[in-house]
């Protein structure tokens, strides 16, 4: 039986009648950018976040990279996050001319460990930038509780947590901005690039909104430098309608993840520590990837593809490892928690149209393994 890791052809089937024709009467109107479309999926998105003001840009990437702007850092600036994180969270720090400073993470959650986060800040220091990673929250607290204390900006990197709570609040509506992706991998994905910004504060949303679009107000008047960090109509099409569905995608990834867990604990696999399974803890894990660790990484992953179940490494090597950022002179040994995370962690299918059998499947091909 072959297993992917993501196959999106069943969600589409789902949303098949309610979407095309609403991508229709966009082509057919020929009308593209931003507009009546577009705000209507800000105020959704926001809305769902628990949020004031939602912006659509154009990537999660650029969410993040639009928000620094937004605050004027740049060269001379320092921004502390974690080195274990998709790439696009420390360029944009990069992009800005600003110096990442990184602290480890926790290695139950894989979020960054706010016990360390006090010890990076300096008087450099202008931003925080939290991932929620693989669906889960940081310590919302601690990190606020920094950031007020040092009157720093919090950025929350929510590409991987749309609708993920910490203490009954959800990602993106704590911090001073909310960067979200719309990759179509994601939980609440497009069809193609697309991100959204949720905003608290409204001189906040009205600065973006302008640097969204080349920094202009009104139109070919510009009193800032921005960039062309817009929302397709297209894309917001899609994503409205799809919001309308995400609850109950995430509930089927929850009840896979619990499924996992009966499944992997009727094996010695766990008493033998040969896995060990995420913790959700008591927050809403919206569960982005289903992320274990496992003796023998690299062969395990070897076989499970040899025995077509799909599964991927995020990510097998760190930010500051990366040949890119060699100039911030870090080393081995530096992050530990971090470089044993991308020594040893394995993402297996969690997405919410996989089956029982699909399941069974991949906790038997791993079994089979270490037998």
């Amino acid at each position: 039986m072959r297993v992917p890791l993501l196959d999106l052809k069943p969600q589409y089937e789902q949303i098949r009648a309610e979407v095309e024709p609403a991508l229709l009467e966009v082509c057919r109107s020929q009308a593209f950018i931003l507009g009546p479309k577009v705000e209507s999926c800000e105020r959704a998105v926001a809305d769902y976040c628990g949020a004031t003001f939602g912006v659509g840009v154009t990537s999660g990437s650029d969410a993040l990279l639009l928000a620094l702007m937004a605050e004027d850092i740049g060269p001379g600036d320092e921004v502390i996050t974690t080195p274990y994180t998709f790439f696009a969270t420390v360029g944009a720090i990069s992009r800005v001319g600003s110096k990442p400073v990184f602290v480890d993470i926790d290695p139950v959650t894989y979020n960054l460990d706010v016990s360390q986060l006090e010890a990076a800040v300096t008087p450099r220091t202008k931003a925080i930038i939290p991932v929620h990673l693989y669906g889960q929250m940081a310590d919302m607290d601690g990190v606020m509780a920094v950031a007020r204390k040092h009157n720093l900006i919090v950025i929350e990197d929510a590409a991987q947590a749309i609708g993920s709570e910490w203490k009954g609040r959800r990602a993106g509506s704590i911090g001073d901005y909310g960067c979200f992706s719309f990759f179509p991998s994601k939980n609440l994905g497009c069809f193609g690039d697309g991100g959204m910004m949720t905003l608290q504060d409204t001189e906040k949303t009205r600065k973006t909104v302008i640097l969204r679009n080349h920094g202009s107000d009104p139109k070919y008047y510009h009193h800032l430098i921005g960039g062309n960090f817009r929302l397709d109509v297209l894309q917001a099409v899609v994503v409205e309608i799809k919001l309308k569905y995400l609850d109950g995608w995430t509930a089927a990834r929850q009840a896979n993840a619990a499924r996992y867990g009966r499944l992997f604990g009727a094996t010695s696999l766990l008493s033998e520590e040969r896995v060990s399974l995420p913790e959700a803890g008591d927050d809403r894990h919206i569960y982005n990837q289903y992320v274990i660790r496992a003796e023998r990484r690299d062969e395990l992953m070897a076989h499970l593809r040899e025995n077509d179940v799909g599964c991927e490494i995020y990510y097998p090597v760190p930010l500051h490892l990366q040949a890119c950022f060699k100039d911030l002179g870090h080393q081995p040994g530096d992050f530990p928690e971090s470089e044993k995370a991308a020594s040893e962690t394995l993402a297996l299918p969690i997405y919410p149209d996989l089956t029982d059998d699909m399941a069974a499947r991949v906790v038997e091909v791993i079994e089979n393994f270490y037998r």
